[in-house]
Parts: structure tokens; C-alpha cells; sequence
């Protein structure tokens, strides 16, 4: 009997108390490999497929993108019998490109507006600033943005808003949806859960109505339509009819998000808060929505990426945002046949922005997670 324990005994230590190391297939490169890219037998065939069409066209891509492509050519000519790439159009369009029609002489304050729209969102994405500063930083940035763009004070010409264009315009579009949006998808959000059926009727009705309407449909009515209805002397800019659709349709979709948020907070923690006396706002504010707009962070931030490509719609109303202004651009004869390294080059800066959005909203997410865990 005791021999018997004991054998059970040392069995349990070797069996399955005891750390044993893994395989030493899995070790070092060609256990990485063997895991991840060979680990079935259709894997491995995926993996060389790939890998041979990888080999075909890498060197293809390197040849049109790079050795043999052209940099720069005036008037084109040049890009006429390239066998690459034609990214003159870029050098030589690229004033009309990032910046529209924006005054030749004042394109200096696009720049700046750029650098301080990336400054801020580099800013935004490290953890050495505290929340309300990050949230007074961008209110700083958005008034300066403004100031740059619409000048009148000493020093800065006044330009008109349908001057405005290129990557800029995209950048008020956007800033000015996001600031906009979000306080009604909240608010949105929080009617839509409210006691009062009349409130809760009403935000339901937006919320469905805009959600089953595209998004040009939003921009049009807002746009084109709505004018008909207001008296001359009420009319409103183009850029503030199109801004104020886009931050509709931004609420409306974000206000769904919102709500799972608010629902996702456990009902023992809206009770707590009433029983420290907090009323129905100082409640909201403090206790719910920091948690439901935690939880919601990966959905919110999708839905700012795409509002920020949704800027490009506002093209069919006459702004020529950083799209649009790529086909003004385009319709010059002599480089019109290279629209293809044109929206190439589109393509490339607006991937460029969706990562650093993203990346971005990974770094929150890691902030939060370790003060959860915290």
C-alpha cells in the first residue's frame, strides 16, 4: 500500500507538477516556422504559393515604383516612354494636391495646420499627458487650426471658406465631425435609454432615420436641400452645412456604440453612485460613461478612421478636400494619363494616417487594460 502511494506520488511530481520544457521543434526560427507556416500540410502549399508570388512580382514592383520610374519632368514629357512610374505628377502637382486652391502665397499655413494636427496626435498617443490636457490640447489645436485657415487677425490675410482644399480642408472636416459628433452620439445614447418616452422616441427616430440613409443622401439634404427651406438672409456656408452632416451621420452611428457601452456597465455601479448621493448627471459623468466609453474604445476608434475617409464625399458638393483635389489636378492634359501614380500616392497618405489612428487607439487600449488590472 505504501509502495503504491508512493509510486502515485512520484508520478504526480513527474506526471504533472513538473515544468517541462516544449518540443525542441518549436524552438528558434524553424520552430517559429514549423508553427506558423508549415504547421499542415495546406499551410505549407498556402505558404509557397504565396512566397512564389511574392518572388514574381517583387522585383516588377521595384522596377515600375523605383529604377525605373521617373522624378521629375516639367511637362510630362519625360513619363510619355518611361517604362516606370510617373511620380512627377506628384512634384509637380503636389501644391494643387495637398493644398487646393488655398492661395498660392498663404499655402505655408496649410502646412502648419498639418504639423500641428500631427504634432497633436503624436502628443496624444503617449501617456505623458493627463486626459483633461489631451482634451484642452486639442481644443488649443482646433481654435489655432481655425485662426490659420480662416485669418482676418494681424498678420494673416483673411481667406474664404471656399478657398479652403487639400489635405487641410480633410483635416477640419474631420476634426470638426469627431469634436461634433461625439457629444451627440452621447447624448444620443443616453436619450435613447431615458425614461421619458418622448425623448426616447425622438432619438430613436434620429438614429434609425440617419443610419438607414447613406451618407451622400446626408450630404445632400444638409447640403442642397435643406437651403430651400430657410430664408436668404439665414443661409449658412457650404463647408458648415457639409460639416454639420457629417457630424449627423458620425452621432448617429456612434451613438449605437455608445449605447452597448452604457449597457455593458453593471447595474451595481449606478446604484452605488445613488447611494453616495450623486444625482442623475454627477452620476453620468463621474461613474457611467468613463466605463461604457472605456469598453467601447476598439468601435469608437473604428468609426473615427472612418470618419476621417469619409471626408472624401464632401467632393461631390464642390470641396475640394485632398481627393478632390487630386482630380482637379488630373485634368491638366499632360497629366492626366498618369492617374494611377496620382491616387497611388492618395492611397499611401490616407493609409498613413488610418495607421497612425490605429496605433493610436492600441496605445489607449494598453493605458486602460493596465489600469484595470491596476
Amino acid at each position: 500500500m505504501a509502495t503504491g502511494t508512493a509510486a502515485c506520488r512520484s508520478f504526480a511530481i513527474a506526471g504533472t507538477g513538473a515544468i517541462r520544457p516544449p518540443p525542441p521543434a518549436r524552438r528558434g526560427t524553424l520552430g517559429w516556422l514549423r508553427a506558423n507556416l508549415f504547421a499542415t500540410p495546406l499551410d505549407g502549399a498556402v505558404t509557397l504559393a504565396l512566397a512564389a508570388a511574392i518572388a514574381w512580382l517583387a522585383p516588377k514592383a521595384l522596377a515600375w515604383a523605383v529604377l525605373d520610374a521617373v522624378w521629375w519632368a516639367p511637362d510630362g514629357r519625360a513619363c510619355r516612354d518611361a517604362a516606370g512610374a510617373c511620380w512627377a505628377v506628384i512634384t509637380e502637382k503636389h501644391r494643387l494636391i495637398l493644398f487646393g486652391t488655398y492661395p498660392y502665397a498663404e499655402q505655408w499655413r496649410g502646412a502648419l495646420v498639418v504639423l500641428l494636427f500631427v504634432a497633436m496626435l503624436a502628443a496624444s498617443a503617449g501617456p505623458w499627458l493627463a486626459a483633461r490636457a489631451k482634451l484642452w490640447g486639442w481644443a488649443a489645436t482646433a481654435l489655432a487650426i481655425l485662426v490659420l485657415m480662416l485669418g482676418g487677425v494681424p498678420g494673416l490675410e483673411p481667406v474664404g471658406t471656399h478657398l479652403w482644399g487639400g489635405l487641410p480642408l480633410t483635416i477640419v472636416i474631420f476634426i470638426g465631425t469627431v469634436a461634433g459628433g461625439m457629444p451627440l452620439a452621447v447624448l444620443l445614447a443616453l436619450a435613447r435609454q431615458s425614461e421619458l418616452p418622448i425623448l426616447r422616441a425622438l432619438a430613436v427616430g434620429v438614429i434609425e432615420v440617419v443610419r438607414g440613409l447613406p451618407l451622400l443622401a446626408v450630404l445632400f439634404v444638409a447640403s442642397l436641400i435643406f437651403p430651400l427651406f430657410v430664408p436668404v438672409e439665414l443661409q449658412i456656408d457650404k463647408l458648415l452645412r457639409a460639416e454639420i452632416g457629417m457630424i449627423i451621420f458620425f452621432g448617429a452611428y456612434a451613438a449605437e456604440i455608445v449605447r452597448g457601452g452604457l449597457q455593458a456597465v453593471a447595474a451595481g455601479q449606478r446604484e452605488a453612485a445613488a447611494a453616495l448621493g450623486l444625482g442623475y448627471w454627477p452620476r453620468t459623468r463621474l461613474v457611467v460613461l468613463p466605463q461604457a466609453l472605456a469598453t467601447v474604445v476598439p468601435p469608437l476608434l473604428g468609426d473615427v478612421i472612418r470618419a476621417f475617409k469619409n471626408t472624401t464625399y464632401v467632393a461631390i458638393l464642390g470641396l475640394f478636400d485632398v481627393l478632390g483635389a487630386t482630380k482637379v489636378a488630373l485634368d491638366d492634359p499632360a497629366w492626366s494619363r498618369h492617374a494611377a501614380e496620382a491616387y497611388l500616392f492618395i492611397f499611401l497618405l490616407y493609409l498613413v494616417f488610418c495607421l497612425a489612428f490605429s496605433r493610436w487607439g492600441m496605445a489607449v487600449e494598453r493605458r486602460l487594460a493596465r489600469r484595470r488590472r491596476g
